[in-house]
């Protein structure tokens, strides 16, 4: 078990230790989620998006976004991959 000590600051802010953001591989910018559950407090890297989602968000056709596991994660090619990410980029910023 690895314990290390630091210090909270005046405006409630604390660095995370070198050997903590390398075992949990941190980098700047990294999301941490703090839970608090019978007195004790864990850190860890929050997860954004599951593959399956991601998967869903790039490929799903209409009728089966939005609906849980509706899409099953296939085998895709490099240049369909980058066609689905090209494609739902130009439908989200379309208005933009």
């Amino acid at each position: 078990m690895l314990q290390i000590h630091t210090k909270l600051t005046t405006q409630g802010q604390v660095s995370v230790p070198a050997a903590i953001r390398h075992v949990l591989a941190h980098r700047p910018g990294s999301t941490l989620v703090w839970t608090q559950h019978d007195g004790k407090v864990t850190v860890e890297r929050a997860v954004l998006h599951s593959s399956v989602e991601v998967h869903q968000a790039l490929f799903a056709t209409d009728q089966n976004k939005g609906t849980k596991n509706a899409v099953k994660p296939t085998t895709k090619t490099l240049t369909q991959l980058k066609n689905g990410i090209k494609q739902r980029m130009k439908q989200r910023h379309a208005g933009n």
